[in-house]
């Protein structure tokens, strides 16, 4: 027959572990964070179960079973490599009505151990059977959908408040971390930015609303102060609010002003990073931002306005002269005037260039310059935003990898 299955809570409740190994070393970790207090009693014990003994979280009474020590128990283990005490552990724990596990014979075990996991709130427990390693096998593949928003667990009862700056990546949506599909996964509202991976919005729910505050260069456009207005609104409704951008929410993304003007309101925030594309879209075209022996350092700039701007606060001539790598966001449009700026603030013309568009998507496309011929070559290659420019010999590292892995080919 099928068990009937609990989640027993065991905050402050005596659990007795008879044997000290492997199974042992296994279960009792998940014990202590139930909040159990547990005694082992075993002529030995592993390295690992000691050195929870010897903190203090365990009891150790360093002896074989007797009779009497499942006494005030709310549950026994039974995970000896003797059959005969396993028997007799059950035997004493059946007579006195107290639960008992037997980790070598599922059919005599009173209670069966499940395979669990933990996605934050949510417990996942999964006995298939008696089967540990199937159960095993399904609980992973739980919990890993409950990780990733695959599998819909909107809370009911509580959800979270206010609103989560999510970062989604440099692009490819497998880039977004955990914590931000789980926030996406609970959204009521989501506004997100043009560069962020439009296939989890695909995933959302059909009664989450969705808000496009995409920033087009040149082109539609939704400003900043519309964008915290929506984020203050719809919080203040009650709703979770989940504002979804590429890369990080902190580099370029202005989630700074954003979170700002939230706590102005009293709007509470939480904040999820985000892999940045300017360290994740050189890697996807197999460019190190640093390497050693090539470069210690790299610079990360925003070319919005360009070299000569009065607006601009960035030091061009003391990029050109550091000589460490430099990474360029919406470049694409001013190369031509980055170039000669660098080159007359002393940089080689032949400084190594690459330009990365749509970096980690199925379309990305790369190509080689310098300094000199980088105008040129975006022009005639069609190059247009979303792409990242990178600056500095680092650049020979990734022609490097492409042409071992070229006389590797048979």
């Amino acid at each position: 027959m099928s068990p009937y299955l609990l989640g027993l809570r065991l905050s402050g409740r005596r659990v007795l572990v008879v044997g000290g190994g492997r199974v042992a070393q296994r279960r009792v970790p998940a014990l202590l964070d139930a909040g159990a207090l547990v005694t082992i009693v075993s002529t030995s014990v592993t390295h690992a179960l000691d050195d929870l003994i010897a903190t203090g979280r365990v009891i150790w009474e360093a002896r074989p079973y007797q009779v009497g020590d499942v006494d005030g128990a709310w549950l026994v283990q039974a995970c000896t490599d003797d059959r005969a005490v396993n028997t007799a552990v059950a035997a004493e724990a059946e007579a006195k009505r107290i639960w008992c596990v037997r980790a070598d014979d599922k059919d005599a075990s009173a209670a069966w151990t499940p395979a669990s996991g933990q996605v934050d709130e949510i417990s996942v427990a999964v006995t298939a059977g008696g089967d540990p390693r199937r159960a095993a096998g399904i609980r992973d593949a739980v919990v890993g959908a409950l990780r990733d928003g695959t599998v819909d667990a909107r809370r009911n009862r509580t959800k979270p408040v206010g609103v989560a700056l999510v970062g989604g990546g440099p692009g490819d949506p497998g880039l977004i971390t955990v914590r931000g599909r789980q926030l996406l996964a609970q959204a009521d509202v989501v506004i997100a930015d043009r560069l962020a991976p439009q296939a989890l919005l695909d995933e959302l729910s059909p009664d989450v609303e969705l808000i496009d505050a995409a920033k087009i260069p040149y082109g539609r456009y939704m400003a900043q102060e519309k964008i915290n207005e929506l984020l203050i609104e719809h919080a203040k409704q009650g709703k979770f609010v989940v504002r979804l951008k590429g890369g990080d929410p902190f580099v370029f993304g202005r989630g700074g002003e954003e979170m700002l003007a939230c706590a102005r309101e009293g709007i509470p925030v939480i904040v999820v990073p985000g892999i940045t594309s300017p360290v994740a879209v050189p890697a996807a075209a197999n460019v190190p931002v640093t390497h050693r022996g090539v470069s210690q350092e790299f610079h990360v700039i925003s070319v919005h306005v360009p070299p000569g701007d009065a607006r601009s606060t960035v030091d061009w001539p003391n990029l050109a002269r550091s000589g460490g790598t430099l990474v360029l966001m919406m470049a694409v449009e001013r190369i031509g005037t980055i170039a000669e700026t660098l080159i007359h603030d002393g940089r080689s013309p032949e400084t190594p260039v690459m330009v990365v568009q749509d970096g980690t998507l199925p379309t990305q496309r790369a190509l080689y310059a310098t300094l000199s011929t980088v105008a040129e070559r975006v022009t005639a290659a069609g190059i247009r935003p979303p792409a990242i420019v990178i600056v500095g010999d680092v650049v020979k590292v990734g022609q490097e990898v492409e042409m071992v892995r070229a006389e590797r080919v048979p």
